[in-house]
């Protein structure tokens, strides 16, 4: 009489641990999907965005966040690029507010 219940407890528990792995599969199933649909492709975007920006030289025609679109006349160390938005304009922007690079300028060939 007395080892019935210890078999049926013993019993229990290793189910249980299975029962518990089984339904802790779906939440990693998720984010594994969510990691490789969202998270990894806006984190190679942000990397091509900086590289792009960090690449930026005189002559480049951008667009800001703000939808204003010139062409680059400096790039300061200072984390700022002079824009010229028309003749004799020009506008000092924060690199990291420049969304798209439109025109790239190529670089000039030492003869």
């Amino acid at each position: 009489m007395f080892i019935t219940p210890a078999f049926a407890q013993t019993a229990g528990a290793a189910s249980g641990a299975g029962s518990a792995f089984a339904s802790f599969m779906p939440l990693v199933l998720i984010f594994a999907i969510m990691y490789f649909l969202l998270i990894r492709p806006q984190q190679k975007k942000m990397k091509d965005l900086k590289a792009m920006v960090e690449a930026l030289r005189r002559g480049d025609q951008v667009l800001t966040a703000g939808g204003i679109i010139g062409k680059v006349n400096k790039v300061n160390e200072d984390g700022t690029v002079e824009v010229e938005i028309a003749d004799g304009v020009r506008v000092k922007v924060m690199k990291h507010t420049i969304s798209q690079v439109l025109n790239k300028t190529e670089p000039a060939v030492a003869a």
